[in-house]
């Protein structure tokens, strides 16, 4: 398990967030944040990797 505190993680990826929707509030991203590092796939990522891969669509499993 990554060693990056919670608080931490939720601000870089809020900022990578920030990065791809520059017209969003911050807050409002960093709420978005919050809901991914509650998804346990994304928080095993580094929050960067989460904030590009969340939006990608889902494969489905043939």
């Amino acid at each position: 398990m990554d060693s990056t505190p919670v608080n931490v993680w939720i601000a870089a990826c809020a900022h990578r967030l920030q990065q791809q929707w520059h017209t969003i509030d911050p807050l409002e991203l960093e709420d978005v944040a919050r809901d991914l590092w509650r998804d346990e796939r994304l928080r095993a990522m580094p929050p960067d990797e989460a904030a590009v891969d969340w939006p990608q669509p889902v494969n489905e499993v043939e």
